[in-house]
């Protein structure tokens, strides 16, 4: 039996004639080509503003999903953009619900056993999702979190922060990388990672024997680290 979970968001309809062909210039993945996809809303210099999920309903209806406390702030961001494209950008209300191991469903809780905070969580942690307030914030690039597999299109035509981020996909690199980490009991967010008593990273994300955490891309994956409560490596 699928575990289940509620998962709090905020939810910004974005309908009208120019709806898609304005979504495709706001936000890092292309609406056109995908029923729902995840994508970002970044500034100019692809700072992260917000991650979004986008859910196609009809041809000029879309869905937006957000963090519940980004839920102002996409909405705004959005209405300031809008110039003279007819859309309309509004609130509605929803539930949504995520399976464990599986996708979001909206508005009618799926089959399945209650997950607890600690199972959803630790899903998380393992299946290497980064979390607003832990590993999003606007001094991620989305390449270290590795959004850039999963949010980024490099196809698609220009939206604010898209040089940056052809740029760094192109020619440069990252000098840290979300990891998923075995660690030991008394290790938290907030640890410092180091190697040979030089810090490497920290962690983001801790839950029940694994962790995320920002490590620098030279460390070794076989690389015994530690943190001031115990130790911790790199899930291979």
């Amino acid at each position: 039996m699928s575990s289940v979970a509620f998962r709090p968001r905020a939810f910004i309809r974005v309908s009208g004639p120019d709806a898609e062909e304005f979504l495709q210039r706001m936000v890092s993945n292309d609406v056109a080509a995908h029923e729902r996809c995840d994508a970002l809303l970044l500034t100019p210099k692809a700072r992260i503003i917000a991650p979004l999920r986008i859910v196609r309903r009809s041809r000029d209806d879309f869905l937006v999903l957000t963090e519940p406390e980004l839920g102002d702030v996409v909405r705004t961001q959005l209405a300031r953009a809008r110039f003279a494209a007819k859309v309309e950008i509004e609130p509605e209300h929803h539930e949504s619900w995520v399976v464990l191991g599986g996708d979001e469903v909206l508005d009618e809780r799926p089959a399945g056993d209650e997950a607890t905070e600690e199972e959803v969580e630790r899903w998380r942690i393992e299946s290497r999702v980064p979390r607003w307030g832990h590993e999003l914030d606007d001094s991620i690039l989305p390449a270290e979190a590795g959004l850039d597999e999963t949010h980024i299109s490099f196809t698609k035509g220009c939206y604010p922060g898209q040089e940056p981020i052809a740029r760094q996909h192109y020619r440069g690199k990252v000098n840290r990388r979300l990891r998923v980490l075995e660690i030991g009991g008394g290790v938290g967010a907030g640890d410092e990672l180091t190697l040979d008593g030089k810090t490497v990273g920290r962690i983001t994300s801790a839950a029940n024997g694994v962790a995320l955490g920002y490590v620098r891309t030279e460390v070794p994956d076989d690389a015994a680290l530690a943190t001031p409560h115990g130790h911790a490596s790199i899930r291979r």
